[in-house]
């Protein structure tokens, strides 16, 4: 295990607000939007999730890496949070399975973080003053410095960050022999929502943020899926267009977290900036074309306006958050396509909402309409 001395370490809140803790993973300086996640276990796909690009992640459960790290528990390449504020953080763990612990993770790829805090307190804060940027160092001891940098981070809204985690070339997942195939369009994929598809027998190609709907086409494609990923939706007028494009060609289409607010831009349907976002494991939705609840894994810091959607003569809600009746679910009439706004790939999560890849199956195959 690597050695691992508690250094003095600083958070510092956009308003003001000073934390001290102790260092977390590399020794160093970050900057991001602090948020938190509600989930009991998960951490490490929760690392890896690409849509958390360019935040600081606030966990709420008291111990962080007690159950080691699992290279078979990640959902992309890399760490994509812009680090960790955490009260206990577990070097030693306790699964067989485990390969390293966090802080060899950390280290390996050069996370900053903070341990020791009060993350009660830190995400009352959050709660009720909403999102604010933030800056982690385990380097810097003088405010004023820390307060400069600081000041120089842009705020997450109008940050255009997909293409930046985005797959850089197109790439096959799955088995050509499959039944069905589907292109998907990488904002920020998670490995587990691949997964999901192959085991309905669909092969996958995974294409660069930036393609378009005809470039895509030319594979073939019996479905299309735009996926999560990090940042302002309204910063990206290119993805609205390729979506507009499979929606013009009358194509099959699903959408999930990022994919649900393009799908409702497409459609003249409006998105904004939440006031601390959906983020965790156990978040009640009810879907209202089945009369049914699920509890849902959610992240996103952004939404769709509900009254666009509301107003609307495109698209119907299909689901609906029980905590705060935001629209977590749309699709649009006349066409093969629909969106949520949660993680139906569930990882880490409750498997309630895996029927929407069977969904998909049956729209890709006529079995489901409306």
């Amino acid at each position: 295990m690597t050695n691992y001395t508690k250094l003095p370490a600083i958070l510092l809140l956009a308003d003001g607000t000073v934390y001290h803790g102790k260092a977390a993973g590399k020794i160093g300086t970050t900057t991001g939007e602090i948020c938190f996640n509600t989930g009991m276990t998960g951490y490490q796909e929760v690392f890896t999730d690409p849509s958390y690009f360019g935040q600081i992640m606030v966990t709420t459960n008291a111990h962080i890496g007690n159950y080691g790290i699992h290279k078979e528990e990640i959902e992309s390449d890399s760490i994509k949070i812009a680090g960790l504020v955490c009260k206990n953080y577990n070097i030693g763990y306790s699964r067989k399975e485990a390969s390293e612990s966090i802080q060899d993770y950390f280290q390996n790829e050069n996370i900053v973080g903070i341990s020791d805090i009060d993350t009660r307190a830190l995400v009352r804060k959050i709660r009720d003053q909403g999102a604010m940027n933030a800056i982690i160092s385990s380097e810097i001891t003088d405010i004023e410095e820390l307060k400069n940098r600081l000041a120089a981070v842009p705020e997450m809204d109008g940050l255009e960050l997909s293409s930046q985690v985005s797959t850089k070339e197109p790439y096959f997942f799955g088995s050509p022999d499959a039944t069905l195939k589907v292109a998907a369009l990488d904002f920020g994929v998670k490995k587990n929502t691949l997964r999901n598809f192959v085991a309905r027998d669909i092969y996958v190609q995974v294409f660069p943020a930036k393609t378009s709907f005809e470039e895509m086409e030319k594979w073939g494609a019996d479905g299309y899926f735009v996926s999560n990923g990090p940042g302002d939706p309204g910063a990206m007028p290119y993805a609205v267009d390729t979506v507009k494009s499979i929606l013009a060609a009358d194509k099959p289409l699903f959408g999930i977290c990022l994919g649900h607010q393009l799908l409702a831009q497409a459609n003249g349907i409006g998105t904004m900036k939440m006031f601390n976002g959906h983020r965790g494991l156990n978040h009640p939705v009810k879907n209202i074309i089945r009369n049914q609840c699920e509890v849902t894994s959610q992240n996103h810091g952004f939404g769709v306006i509900p009254e666009d959607v509301r107003s609307s003569d495109k698209v119907e809600i299909t689901h609906i958050n029980l905590n705060d009746q935001s629209i977590e679910g749309i699709r649009v009439k006349g066409k093969k396509a629909f969106s949520v706004q949660y993680h139906p790939e569930s990882s880490p999560g409750p498997h309630d909402s895996r029927y929407l890849f069977d969904e998909f199956v049956d729209v890709i195959t006529g079995k489901l309409s409306w």
